[in-house]
C-alpha cells in the first residue's frame, strides 16, 4: 500500500525529494517529520518519502496524521511499505526510485534536520555538483536548541547518508545502493568509494545542518556491533585500496593475538598443562586490560558503564575475529 498526496506546486514540478527509512521507532520518526514539515524551503518545492522497513499500521497512521495536519502548509508526504529485501540500502533504493525530484536528499528517522536544511542544501547544489554533504551535529538536542549561538562546525571526513543530497541521475548510473550491506555505515562507505571511483564532484555545505542526537546504548551493545565485521570483508573485496587507506590500514592484530591467547589458555586448562595455561592466561589478561583502558580513556564513566567495558573488552576480540572470518568465507575474499 502506497499513500501520498498530489503535488501542490505552481509549476507541477517537485525540485527535491527527501527519503527517510524507518523501522518502527515511532517517537523518533514523529520528531523527524515535525522538523521536515517546518522547513523554510517552500512546501511546493519538495516531497517527503517515508520508507517503512518494518511495515505496520502504526507508521502508516503516523504519516497519515502528519499529512492531515499539514495539508494546507506542508510538503507532499508519501508512505511506502518495504515488503521486499530489508535494510537501509534496500529502503533507500525503494525511496529514491519512487521519488519525483531530480535531487534526492537522504536523512534518517532519528535525525532532526534544521529548519533551513533543505533550503541551504538546494542553494549550495550548483550545476556542477554531483553530491552534497551537509553538516552532521551529533550533540544532544538541548544544545542544538540553545539560544544565542549555533552548534560549532564539524569536519566531514566521510560521506554520511544521514545528511546527503545526490542527483537522481547519478544514483541511476550507480544502480543505487548495494543492498548486500545490512549496516548503514558500510552502505555509506561503499557509496562514497564508488563515487570516488567515478570522480564525482562531492562538496560540503556546513550550513545544511542535521542534528543526530546520541541515543543511550543498552548494556552490552558493543557486542552486537561486532557483527558489522562481516561487511568489512565485502567492503574490502569491492574496494581493497580505499579500504586500507580510509578504513583500516592493517588487520586488528591485537584482536587476533587476544583470541589466540584465549584459546591457548582454554587448551592449557583442558590438557592440564599448567605452564601453558598460566602464560597464555596472563597474556590474555594483559591484552584485555590494555583494550579496556583504551576504551575508558578520556571520559568519565558510571559504575555500570565501567562494568560494561570490562566485560565486553573480554568478549569483543574473539567475536570480532569470528565475524571477520565469517565475512571472508561468505564473500570469498582473503580478509583478516
Amino acid at each position: 500500500m502506497t499513500s501520498g498526496t498530489t503535488s501542490r506546486t505552481a509549476s507541477g514540478t517537485i525540485e527535491l525529494s527527501v527519503v527517510v527509512p524507518t523501522s518502527g521507532r515511532m517517537d523518533l520518526l514523529d520528531r523527524c517529520l515535525d522538523a521536515l514539515t517546518r522547513q523554510t524551503l517552500p512546501a511546493s518545492a519538495y516531497e517527503v518519502i517515508i520508507v517503512d522497513d518494518e511495515p505496520n499500521h502504526n507508521t502508516l497512521h503516523l504519516v497519515a496524521g502528519w499529512r492531515a495536519r499539514t495539508l494546507e502548509r506542508g510538503p507532499r508526504l508519501v508512505y511506502l511499505p518495504n515488503s521486499n529485501r530489508h535494510g537501509p540500502a534496500a529502503a533507500r533504493n525503494l525511496g529514491w526510485r519512487s521519488a519525483q525530484g531530480a535531487i534526492i536528499a537522504f536523512t534518517d528517522e532519528d535525525a532532526v534536520p534544521a529548519a533551513s536544511w533543505l533550503a541551504q542544501g538546494l542553494d549550495a547544489f550548483d550545476d556542477d555538483v554531483d553530491v552534497l554533504c551537509g553538516r552532521l551535529d551529533m550533540r544532544v538536542p538541548a544544545r542544538f536548541a540553545s539560544a544565542g549561538h549555533a552548534p560549532p562546525a564539524a569536519e566531514a571526513e566521510t560521506l554520511s547518508i544521514a545528511n546527503c543530497f545526490c542527483r537522481r541521475s547519478l544514483l541511476e548510473r550507480l544502480e543505487g545502493f548495494d543492498e548486500r550491506f545490512e549496516q548503514a555505515t558500510h552502505c555509506d562507505a561503499d557509496l562514497h568509494f564508488r563515487l570516488l571511483a567515478l570522480d564525482a564532484r562531492i562538496v560540503h555545505a556546513p550550513d545544511a545542518l542535521v542534528l543526530l542526537p546520541m541515543q543511550p546504548a543498552p548494556w552490552g551493545a558493543s557486542l552486537g556491533r561486532t557483527r558489522a565485521a562481516v561487511f568489512d570483508a565485502l567492503l574490502y573485496k569491492k574496494h581493497p585500496q580505499l579500504y586500507r587507506e580510509r578504513v583500516a590500514a592493517s588487520p586488528p592484530w591485537d584482536y587476533y593475538l587476544a583470541s589466540i591467547t584465549l584459546l591457548a589458555w582454554l587448551a592449557g586448562l583442558l590438557a592440564g598443562n599448567t605452564v601453558l595455561a598460566l602464560v597464555a592466561g596472563l597474556l590474555w589478561l594483559a591484552l584485555t586490560a590494555r583494550l579496556c583502558l583504551q576504551r575508558l580513556r578520556g571520559a568519565a564513566h558510571s559504575a555500570s558503564q565501567v562494568a560494561d567495558v570490562v566485560v565486553t573488552s573480554a568478549l569483543i576480540p574473539p567475536l570480532a575475529v569470528f565475524w571477520r572470518l565469517a565475512g571472508a568465507i561468505r564473500y570469498r575474499v582473503r580478509f583478516t
